[in-house]
Parts: structure tokens; sequence; C-alpha cells
């Protein structure tokens, strides 16, 4: 099970450029991961947010956004929970990337013009948010 982070800052998104992974290097992600073995979904993206970006996500936050139910390239069949939370600078302070060796950069973009090597199942997550919850299934066609 994996776990995503819709990071926002008003009309921005924070995104991770993969790097040195051998899986989707040079494509944009949000902060995500795999859930760890006893782990819950709430305790795995504090966990990954706090491990890729060094931001700590107070008790309140982040909030449930949906599932992806998502089918890469090569078949294999993925589940997402999103997770969201809005960014603020005066609790979390600046994110940076604590994950050197697995991310090029980290980036705010405009929600309206995420970059073209968007991973889809990234995509697929960030649209599940943007329509406010539910299911979003993606790669089946």
């Amino acid at each position: 099970m994996d776990v995503f982070l819709v990071f926002t800052d008003g009309d921005r998104i924070l995104l991770a450029l993969r790097d040195g992974t051998g899986h989707r290097d040079g494509w944009w992600n949000v902060p995500s991961g795999k859930l760890e073995y006893g782990e819950d979904g709430l305790t795995g993206i504090r966990r990954e947010a706090f491990e890729e970006i060094g931001v700590r996500l107070a008790g309140d936050e982040p909030r449930f956004a949906g599932v992806v139910h998502h089918r890469n390239p090569e078949g294999q069949g993925r589940i997402a929970l999103i997770f969201a939370a809005e960014f603020d600078a005066s609790r979390h302070g600046e994110p940076v990337n604590r994950e050197p060796h697995k991310c090029a950069e980290i980036r705010w973009w405009p929600l309206t013009e995420l970059p073209s090597n968007t991973v889809p199942y990234t995509a697929a997550g960030i649209e599940v948010w943007r329509n406010g919850g539910g299911l979003q299934i993606s790669g089946w066609q």
C-alpha cells in the first residue's frame, strides 16, 4: 500500500523530481512512499513527509483525500491512500530535499501547470484530491 501527500500552498503544489532510484527517474511526483509493516496510513504519510521533505505534520493534518487504484505500463496494480495538507510556514518551516540520493530537487508548481513528466500515478492522486475525494481508477483502460 502506498501513501501520497498532496501538499499545497494556495494554488501551488510541492513536487519532487525522482533521481537515482532506477524507477521513473526524471519524473515528478508528490512526497510519497510505501507503508512499513504494521504501520497505518496516517503514521506512514507523516513519516514520509518528514523523511522526504522535513515537514512534521500536526495531529489535525493531513486529511484523507481519496484512493487511487492504478495500473502502471508494466501491468502492476498499485493502491494509494491520498492525504492532503496545506503548507503553513510558521508551523512547517520551509520544505527541504532530505533524500538527495533519490530526489534531484523539490519545487512548488502551479496546480494548473503540472509538468508533462508528472508520474501518471501521481497525477491520478492529484486528480482524486481535486475532485473532492472518492476512488480514482487509473491505467486500467
